[in-house]
């Protein structure tokens, strides 16, 4: 049954995210973006990672899409599409091939290697998912999760910039 419903998650992930970056009307695309978020989110929930789904539905669903959303009003959404892409269908399904062949490449060496993940699920009973995710990123991840918040600061302070500029 999980397999089921992570087999069909993934189809839903990759229909919705082919559907996404193929639409021509902004507000379609950001709507098929939608739906990916939460099949990733369904995903999470899959991985016992309750916490991780939360934040994807808060911060992505939630702020982001609602950014874009704002992002596509003030752009027109008259328009089709933002930028003219040439061989648009051929460009996505290149994409779409590197991505098949990514994960198919990562699914082998995990099988070849044999990698587990250092964390276990007693161990997820004992300390706590949120606890345990926070401690991870805080003391293993620290430095890409500062580049991250630098990245978005850079990135804010570029908009604000922009939307200042006449």
């Amino acid at each position: 049954m999980e397999k089921a419903a992570f087999y069909i998650l993934s189809f839903v992930i990759i229909v919705s995210s082919l559907f996404m970056i193929t639409r021509k009307n902004p507000v379609h695309s950001v709507l098929w973006m939608l739906l990916t978020f939460f099949s990733v989110a369904g995903i999470f929930i899959q991985l016992n990672a309750e916490f991780i789904a939360a934040t994807q539905v808060i911060v992505y669903a939630g702020a982001i899409l609602v950014l874009y959303l704002f992002v596509v009003m003030l752009l027109n959404p008259k328009t089709h599409g933002f930028a003219k892409i040439p061989y648009r269908y051929g460009m996505t399904i290149l994409v779409v091939i590197v991505f098949v062949l990514q994960i198919f490449m990562a699914a082998s060496m995990s099988k070849v290697l044999g990698i587990k993940g250092v964390i276990t699920s007693e161990k997820m009973a004992e300390i706590g998912n949120v606890k345990l995710f926070g401690a991870e990123l805080f003391n293993t991840y620290i430095v890409p999760f500062e580049i991250a918040s630098i990245l978005l600061l850079v990135a804010m302070i570029g908009a604000i910039v922009l939307a200042l500029r006449k």
